[in-house]
């Protein structure tokens, strides 16, 4: 968009088809700065002051925030406009914007399905041009899954890289802030800002899983990802201590234990069944198996580090399959490859990578060392320049 006025009625027109922000704030300006003229969508759960700060939940939704979170403060003061609040999903947790209190989500690629979760919202109106540049949050994927659904790019910083002030937590060694941008330069442009951004380069070479742990992809997921390794010379490959799958299962049952313990006491109409259905899996499990996930995603974090004591980057998919209709089952393992940067607190970056033949995109993930940010954005570039698969969607709010 990058304009000094900011056209907020062709923003809400636009939206009203997608429902990607609960809110827009037609007050919002640009500031002076290196982001002077970029326009920026918040996740709901991230507070931005004087806007709704609702988490996506029942109990919050007239709830104003009083101050910027960190990240949102950092973006204000390089001069962007902050124009308004994303949908998301209820308490972050879940796989497809589907939120019975704000409204279905959908994916301007395709009207019926999802743009995923739980930062649907900020892919979705990133996709169609609605905004510049947004912000999600990424427990275990839900920044870079809804930018592969939505053929967008998403970065998520290494936990320790970036202040999670002003983030309503759903589970606090997993969630992180992340910018989402439709091409690499406005995406690094704010990673820059928000985040700590180390500029050390790739000095070793890209390796992947071997198999791809078992985890069941689409066709044209595999086709995406076998062009980007051989795009990248990738040729080592590493097992992990589990199952990708697994591992993710452990992240799940951290991040419902922990929700349930933040949300414990409240009347039984503040959250939808849904979610209480999701969180009962946590509260109902064993102590030994408490123990056994703890072990589970320790160990994943060392054998990941240890990888990338010898390789400079990890490639995988993104999401094994492109975004899924509203209505149906979402596939279980739609974290199963994201979840693995999340466990280890590193930084993951996923682009565009490739199309189904009926028309939806796919992605691929590139995870790297903390402090080697700018070499990670580098290799994406590289890689971007091979494939060439980003293009707009068909609901597309031209400039």
């Amino acid at each position: 968009m990058n304009k000094a006025l900011i056209d907020f009625d062709r923003i809400e027109a636009a939206n009203a088809s997608l429902n990607a922000f609960t809110s827009i704030d037609r007050s919002a300006r640009p500031g002076e700065g290196p982001l002077k003229g970029v326009t920026v969508g918040v996740k709901a759960n991230i507070a931005v002051k004087g806007q709704p700060w609702t988490a996506g939940m029942a109990l919050h939704r007239d709830r104003i925030a009083q101050r910027d979170a960190t990240t949102v403060a950092a973006l204000r003061n390089a001069g962007a406009a902050l124009i308004g609040m994303l949908n998301m999903e209820e308490a972050a947790l879940g796989a497809t914007t589907d939120n019975p209190f704000f409204g279905r989500t959908e994916n301007p690629h395709r009207i019926g399905h999802t743009p995923g979760g739980s930062s649907g919202g900020s892919g979705s109106a990133v996709a169609a041009g609605l905004c510049d540049l947004a912000l999600g949050t990424d427990t275990m994927g839900s920044v870079r899954i809804p930018a592969s659904y939505c053929g967008v790019w998403g970065f998520k910083p290494a936990q320790s890289a970036v202040s999670q002030d002003g983030l309503e937590i759903a589970e606090p060694s997993l969630d992180v802030i992340g910018p989402l941008a439709r091409d690499p330069d406005m995406l690094e442009r704010a990673a820059r800002i928000m985040s700590k951004f180390g500029e050390a380069g790739i000095d070793g070479p890209v390796v992947t899983l071997e198999g791809l742990g078992d985890v069941e992809c689409a066709p044209r997921v595999l086709t995406a990802y076998e062009k980007a390794c051989e795009a990248l010379a990738v040729h080592e490959r590493f097992t992990l201590p589990h199952s990708p799958s697994r591992i993710r299962y452990a992240g799940f049952i951290a991040t419902t234990r922990a929700l349930s313990e933040a949300l414990d006491g409240l009347a039984e109409e503040a959250l939808s069944p849904h979610l209480r259905q999701l969180i009962a899996h946590g509260t109902r499990r064993k102590p030994e198996s408490l123990a056994e996930d703890r072990s589970i995603m320790a160990s994943t974090s060392d054998a990941l580090h240890a990888v990338l004591e010898q390789a400079s980057a990890i490639l995988l998919p993104t999401a094994p399959q492109p975004a899924f209709a509203h209505g149906t089952p979402a596939p279980a393992n739609q974290a199963d490859f994201t979840c693995l940067a999340n466990m280890a607190d590193l930084p993951a970056i996923t682009l565009p990578a490739g199309w189904t033949e009926d028309g939806l995109p796919v992605g691929v993930q590139l995870i790297g060392r903390r402090g080697h940010e700018a070499g990670l954005f580098a290799l994406a570039r590289q890689l971007d320049a091979r494939l060439r698969a980003g293009r707009p969607p068909a609901h597309f709010l031209n400039p």
